[in-house]
């Protein structure tokens, strides 16, 4: 089992007798089905349908204080509190950056609940594991606690790349992709049946209309890595982008409809110079290019 404290994830706390409406009424999932260990993977996003922001919604126990904990990237922190702010209105909510002195461990290989602090599966993707919410520098202690080795961050980003995870401002841009871009639907992170959020209507009609030319993909490369950011390219024609890699697998973000046309073709999808291919994961329930369509 192995465990890694995460230095680009940050926690915001929502909290106050409104919390819970006050988040259902903005974020992508249903904050009525969170609960102390049993969290939600959502997202802020714009009123065009697109991400500002992702993170993961706890429910923080009464001897955390209640409300909700957000486990989002550090780097955002600050930009989610403002947005959460801009929102509350009259709204009886506290919004807190408390990423000075609460970090993120993440634990995998073996059973992960942790007593250092608020502790919850990943919602995303049972294999991503265990996450715990707890002050940095007790860490070490917390993963000998659980019997794991505390690896560096780069092994969990080798985990969740293996398992074909999109990370945020690496595998897609804040700001300039939709959910369904970002395998949000596929990753537990949209709830369709719920009432209304910002940017529902957007996300409902990609969902209808099954219109997401565009999904972030896991990808295998043989040779040495190629560099995030690489444009991918078919022949001549661009076809995608690069994101991250590790260990030879990554992401990247394709039009899936031309990845189709190279794979008919013969046409090799190359990054840099370097092959890749894309991998289907485990998880996707999209229609995979190359893949006989089921007839309705």
């Amino acid at each position: 089992m192995q465990a890694a404290l995460l230095p680009d994830r940050g926690v915001v706390k929502v909290s106050g007798e409104d919390a819970r409406r006050f988040l259902n009424g903005l974020a992508t999932n249903d904050m009525a089905k969170v609960t102390p260990g049993s969290a939600r993977f959502a997202a802020l996003l714009t009123p065009q349908g697109k991400i500002v922001v992702d993170f993961i919604v706890v429910e923080a126990a009464p001897e955390d204080g209640g409300g909700f904990f957000l486990d989002c990237p550090r780097a955002l922190a600050a930009t989610l509190v403002e947005k959460l702010n801009f929102y509350k209105l009259r709204a009886k909510v506290a919004v807190e950056d408390v990423s000075g002195g609460a970090g993120v461990m993440a634990a995998w290989g073996g059973p992960g609940e942790s007593a250092y602090g608020p502790s919850y599966a990943d919602p995303r993707l049972a294999a991503l594991g265990w996450r715990t919410i707890l002050p940095p520098d007790v860490a070490e202690e917390a993963a000998a606690d659980l019997k794991a080795n505390l690896a560096d961050a780069e092994a969990y980003e080798a985990h969740r790349i293996a398992l074909g995870v999109p990370r945020g401002g690496e595998d897609f841009i804040y700001l300039d992709t939709f959910p369904h871009e970002a395998d949000m639907d596929q990753l537990a992170g949209v709830d369709f049946a719920k009432g209304c959020y910002i940017g529902q209507e957007v996300v409902s009609r990609v969902e209808h209309r099954s219109t997401a030319r565009s999904r972030v993909v896991p990808i295998a490369y043989a040779d040495s890595a190629p560099a995030a950011g690489l444009p991918v390219m078919a022949g001549e024609r661009q076809i995608g982008m690069l994101g991250s890699t590790a260990r030879g697998r990554g992401l990247a973000m394709l039009r899936l409809d031309r990845v189709e046309d190279a794979l008919a073709s013969g046409t090799p999808l190359l990054a840099g110079g370097i092959a890749i291919r894309p991998v289907k994961p485990d998880w996707a329930r999209f229609p995979w290019p190359g893949e006989a369509k089921t007839a309705s």
